[in-house]
């Protein structure tokens, strides 16, 4: 066996079989390239699911880490530390809130946000005690907790794994009439992707998010955003919601949070949302550790700069245009997306998603299937024209257009 087949073998052996990742073993990564175990290089056009937003081995984040880990990396919440504070406010800042909540994945940041509307449910809008609700959408993924899992439509994720979590309300993405119907007086929070990426990269209707936010105000319920995916730079705007010129109550980030380096989340919202929790409520040991809060704190003066928002808005226009081109050949039948993210349907007679994610990796280049016929294109915003377009020409190869 190659090295490859070898420690895929031992992978196999040793590690709960709960992914199905395309048959490459990466060794190492720089900016928008992989190379494997043999040496094999790989344009990477997933990104980690928009965790690598800022590339693979990015320096300046690199250095931020390695400046941290010399001084502090872990003091529990159980004492202060001399980054947290600067974190907390910049975080805050940049999403034009007032506190922030930190945590590790975007399933811990959902679950807090969960925990939060509830919170602010009983002790701020008066909902009468155990009686919360939360309206969400179909198709949506927020993590695989058993709280979130509870009101996924996905039965990969839901099956086998009950009793579920009460206090849910699920209505089709983008129908804010069936989102109408759905509030009552014990809706605490509506929990919305702006682009619902494991779905597809669906994008909503046109004035969908806005009429959600004036629905939301109208019955005092809090609008949460999951923007753990689509913010941070990846649609050509800090945050997705702003294409709507969208603010809502809470946003939920983490992914690109952490450059790709540490986990990092949050949750960012009000002082009078936030401020609904008391010591001892709600925590993590890692939370807004010393390390995380070093390279976050990175991550946002990099996107202060807007130099990230603009490069995904320059390359997503160009690559939205040659992927309509695409779908113009008809082995393509339909593309979504918004600035470098895109959700690209393949004619089933030119085969699965898996099967083109698999054709694309013999020919140099990574992404990775969703839903059967969806392939996910969502490069590093540092990938250069040139790297892109090479990328664009091996899907057209495989696709023989």
């Amino acid at each position: 066996m190659s090295t490859t087949e070898e420690l895929i073998a031992s992978a196999e052996a040793h590690s709960a079989p709960t992914y199905h990742p395309l048959p490459v073993v990466v060794a190492t990564a720089d900016g928008a390239w992989m190379t494997d175990v043999e040496g094999r290089r790989y344009l990477d056009l997933l990104a980690g699911y928009s965790a690598l937003n800022f590339g693979h081995g990015n320096r300046r984040l690199i250095e931020a880490a390695k400046a941290q880990l010399e001084r502090v990396t872990l003091t529990s919440r159980a004492f202060h530390h001399d980054r947290f504070a600067e974190f907390c406010a910049r975080l805050a800042e940049l999403c034009g809130m007032e506190m922030v909540l930190p945590m590790n994945t975007g399933a811990e940041a959902v679950e807090s946000a969960v925990k939060t509307a509830r919170k602010w449910g009983y002790r701020v809008k008066g909902v009468p005690e155990g009686m919360a609700k939360v309206v969400v959408a179909g198709n949506n993924f927020h993590g695989r907790t058993t709280t979130i899992i509870s009101f996924s439509t996905d039965s990969e994720a839901r099956a086998d794994f009950g009793p579920y979590t009460p206090g849910f309300e699920i209505v089709p993405y983008g129908d804010l009439t069936a989102m109408r119907a759905a509030v009552t007086e014990n809706t605490v929070a509506v929990l919305l992707e702006p682009i619902q990426g494991e779905a597809g990269v669906l994008v909503p209707p046109a004035g969908y998010l806005a009429g959600v936010r004036e629905l939301t105000r109208e019955r005092n319920v809090l609008f949460v955003a999951d923007e753990i995916q689509s913010g941070l730079g990846r649609t050509g705007r800090t945050f997705a919601c702003e294409h709507e010129g969208v603010v809502p109550d809470m946003y939920v980030l983490g992914k690109a949070l952490g450059g790709g380096v540490v986990p990092v989340s949050a949750v960012v919202s009000s002082r009078e949302v936030l401020g609904v929790f008391r010591p001892g409520e709600h925590g993590s040991t890692f939370g807004g550790n010393p390390l995380a809060c070093a390279v976050a704190l990175e991550v946002i003066a990099m996107l202060r700069s807007g130099e990230y928002q603009r490069r995904a808005t320059e390359l997503g226009d160009h690559l939205h245009r040659e992927l309509g081109q695409l779908a113009g050949s008809g082995r393509i039948t339909q593309v979504r997306g918004r600035g470098l993210w895109a959700g690209i349907d393949i004619d089933p007679a030119y085969g699965t998603g898996r099967e083109i994610s698999e054709k694309l990796m013999d020919r140099g280049v990574l992404v990775k299937d969703t839903h059967g016929s969806t392939v996910r294109i969502a490069p590093p915003l540092v990938i250069s024209k040139e790297d892109l377009d090479w990328g664009l020409a091996q899907l057209r190869g495989v696709l023989g257009a």
